[in-house]
């Protein structure tokens, strides 16, 4: 099933932008993906979007639109007519982070251009260090880097990643004064971990959990206010003594000229669609939460979740 969807993604990338009509456009919806195929929001998109077409009775076609770190995409999205269905798969670097670093240079605005549809996942972070750091618990992570400060680095798949700020706020909270290094994506970061090249890392728990599990690096903390089903035996910053959780997530957005009428009712059916046990499976086989939240639980997310990232990126300073 989904490779007849990637299938229908190439054949509509191929031919027709992306905010051309079609002759079947009352029937069809496409959902746009920001990045490359084989990434996380990828995949969400493509499982949700499985389901959802059965349950709408409608042709749903997931197009991957990448560029500008997903920033190409919601710009040319943000002018979709009302008659043109269409969503975008986003996360907090497009939605929040871009916003607030790029400024007036996103070509869009999260708040007038796009409305909240459904989150469908959410994921932790995991504060890993290799074998090279004689500890075992985060509090001697702490400890170590108070001890060490000129190797109390953090190392983190890209600058300016949600990651890059985790890092800032573990170091905040434990009143750590750490660098962070922005690595070109999580294997080349790993492989610096574990080689010794760095004394830690902040990543998503999920890229962190194979080389985890082969002995290859430990991680001391996850990011959650539970424990990770994917990895029960690593405790919660909170269980460690650190007094922090944060997580990243997956959502829906329409463009704002999208009639209210038919964005809920694309909510509700996302919502349904994120309660078969059959996509939750297919979604924690690929080790993320699955959440099913519709348009007003979303809203209510995204507010608590500015609350809390934003002032930690206002005060890093951070310039793209």
């Amino acid at each position: 099933m989904q490779r007849r969807f990637a299938l229908q993604a190439v054949a509509a990338t191929c031919a027709t932008p992306l905010l051309a009509p079609t002759r079947a456009q009352g029937n069809l919806l496409r959902v746009v993906v920001p990045y490359a195929p084989g990434g996380s929001s990828d995949r969400a998109a493509r499982i949700v979007a499985e389901k959802l077409g059965p349950r709408l009775g409608r042709t749903v076609v997931v197009e991957n639109k990448p560029g500008a770190g997903g920033r190409v995409a919601l710009q040319q999205l943000k002018g979709t007519r009302a008659g043109q269905d269409a969503l975008v798969i986003a996360n907090p670097a497009t939605i929040v982070v871009a916003p607030l670093v790029f400024k007036d240079q996103t070509g869009y605005d999260p708040h007038k251009d796009f409305q909240p549809i459904a989150q469908v996942t959410e994921y932790e972070f995991g504060i890993a260090v290799s074998d090279a750091v004689p500890v075992k618990e985060l509090s001697q992570l702490l400890e170590w880097l108070q001890a060490h400060p000129t190797q109390a680095n953090f190392g983190v798949p890209a600058t300016g990643s949600l990651p890059h700020f985790f890092a800032l706020m573990t170091a905040e909270a434990a009143k750590v004064r750490a660098e962070v290094v922005g690595y070109k994506g999580s294997g080349p970061l790993l492989t610096d971990l574990i080689g010794g090249q760095v004394p830690a890392a902040v990543d998503t728990l999920d890229t962190m959990l194979t080389q985890h599990d082969a002995g290859k690096l430990r991680i001391l903390a996850s990011s959650g206010t539970k424990r990770s089903p994917f990895a029960p035996k690593v405790p919660t910053c909170k269980e460690a003594g650190l007094d922090l959780a944060a997580t990243g997530w997956n959502a829906f957005f329409a463009p704002a000229s999208m009639p209210a009428q038919r964005a809920q009712q694309l909510s509700s059916a996302i919502r349904d669609v994120m309660r078969d046990e059959d996509t939750r499976t297919k979604l924690r086989d690929t080790m993320v939460d699955p959440v099913a939240r519709d348009a007003a639980e979303t809203t209510a997310m995204l507010q608590a979740f500015r609350a809390q990232w934003e002032p930690v990126v206002q005060r890093s300073g951070y310039q793209p």
